[in-house]
């Protein structure tokens, strides 16, 4: 059995890649290695993942249609866990036709190349964002989700839509995994726990949206990889489910925990939330816990000491 992990260089693509190659599987990675952030971290993680004798690295973009269907001929994929993807909410707002052309272009050729082979499962990941400034709290998967803030949640949802035809049309198993804030050890830089961490060592001024009274339900990366591998697992025809904590909190609250835990101060300034911003992620993961068995385990506290550990130990504090 091969799994291949599309951007399985990234941040949750490496968590779900280890994960994978540590209960003895077989795992495949495409990433392309974009400069969104800094690419050495990405290579960082690819060269950890290389030391296990069953990972196999391409290198590549997945709106390359001929890269995607040699990986899937000539790998022997036989599951898809498509996390590869332009993130980032409000960098989308000026760069539309890019985030839809990687996200439902590359989600296109990945589709295809999978029903063309007969794979037994297709995990694709989403995002909280599709919901927007939704009024049903928690956010629950039977909301139509129809009204995105920004073009990176608009692509999301098109490919969500997309990944049904090739269900309706050709009986693929589909599990769409929404995912919610997720956070932990190796996270992305340009993500506010990191930026958190490193303003604690630098003094950077951090932007806090509406003086830090927006919510968000940040999920533990451990969490949200064992949720992964449990889509995986569990063929389901078509399914959207959402995957988080289900726990949110100020982000007051967060910049608190995060300055305890480095004893240091955090210089913060309040500005206005953007259009593309919604004023909470809230998860109804009901859903998660009955079809796949989630659990999740690491609270907030938890999970930002053992991030603070992290990368206290990566910066050599």
């Amino acid at each position: 059995m091969t799994t291949l992990v599309t951007g399985g260089a990234g941040f949750i693509g490496s968590h779900v890649a280890a994960a994978l190659l540590a209960r003895g599987d077989r795992v495949v990675v495409i990433d392309n290695f974009n400069d969104y952030y800094d690419p050495a971290i990405k290579r960082a993680n690819a060269a950890r993942l290389s030391e296990d004798p069953s990972f196999t690295l391409v290198e590549g973009d997945i709106r390359d249609s001929a890269l995607v269907e040699r990986v899937f001929r000539d790998q022997h994929v036989t599951r898809v866990a498509h996390l590869a993807a332009l993130a980032g909410v409000r960098a989308s707002v000026n760069q539309p036709r890019l985030y839809l052309d990687v996200n439902l272009t590359g989600t296109l050729n990945l589709l295809d190349a999978a029903q063309q082979t007969g794979i037994d499962q297709f995990v694709l990941a989403s995002t909280s964002s599709v919901y927007g400034r939704t009024k049903i709290l928690p956010f629950v998967e039977t909301d139509t989700a129809d009204r995105p803030l920004a073009a990176y949640p608009a692509s999301k949802r098109a490919a969500e839509l997309l990944a049904h035809t090739y269900h309706n049309l050709a009986g693929m198993n589909v599990t769409v995994l929404r995912f919610f804030n997720v956070y932990g050890p190796a996270g992305r830089p340009d993500m506010m726990p990191w930026r958190l961490l490193e303003a604690t060592q630098t003094g950077e001024q951090i932007r806090l949206f509406n003086g830090g009274e927006i919510h968000r339900d940040w999920t533990y990366i451990a969490d949200t990889a064992a949720g992964v591998l449990a889509a995986l697992d569990k063929p389901l025809g078509y399914e959207i489910i959402n995957l988080g904590c289900g726990a949110p909190i100020s982000l007051t609250d967060f910049v608190e925990i995060i300055a305890k835990y480095a004893g240091k101060s955090i210089n913060t300034v309040s500005v206005p939330t953007p259009a593309s911003d919604p004023p909470i992620t809230y998860c109804n993961n009901m859903k998660a816990r009955e079809l796949l068995g989630f659990t999740p385990s690491v609270s907030i506290r938890e999970g930002l000491q053992r991030t603070w550990e992290w990368y206290r130990d990566y910066r050599g504090l």
